[in-house]
């Protein structure tokens, strides 16, 4: 449960609460990374092929952040700017619209990553088509599993 606090009509979002109990897979410790890595290098590959579609290169242009009073380099990432005459173009490329549309090489980018994660679980008989109340299913287990070795 993440837990919403603040002053008034303040709320602030803390994660710590809202992930101490997500079932991670229980081999993803520190020295373990055999499953990380894989999942790591599904995500990153799912964010680098949105970006591209996002803010192609041809459309767009990167202007370095400024750095603040006291830094060397600034800790802000480049703004991505439009090309002259690509204004219009590249304001139509949203995330909304690109799942909108879920091109082939998005849903296979999100199987794929779909794939390392139930692979982290131990799920030999994942598949994409796995409905999911039996996900939930497995979750609640190991859920119910671990809190009664606590």
């Amino acid at each position: 449960m993440c837990t919403w606090t603040g002053k008034g009509n303040d709320p602030r979002y803390t994660p710590t609460t809202c992930f101490e109990t997500f079932l991670f897979p229980a081999d993803l410790a520190p020295e373990v990374r055999g499953h990380a890595a894989a999942i790591a290098r599904a995500a990153a590959r799912l964010v680098a092929l949105r970006d591209a579609w996002l803010n192609p290169p041809a459309w767009t242009e990167r202007v370095p952040e400024v750095v603040p009073l006291g830094l060397s380099t600034s800790p802000y990432p480049d703004r991505i700017v439009a090309k002259a005459g690509f204004e219009k173009d590249l304001a139509r490329r949203t995330l909304t619209n690109l799942y909108n549309q879920r091109p082939a090489w998005l849903a296979q980018a999100h199987a794929a990553l779909d794939a390392a994660v139930a692979a982290a679980y131990g799920w030999a008989d994942w598949a994409p088509v796995m409905a999911d109340d039996e996900i939930l299913r497995r979750w609640l287990a190991l859920n119910l599993a671990r809190g009664s070795k606590g």
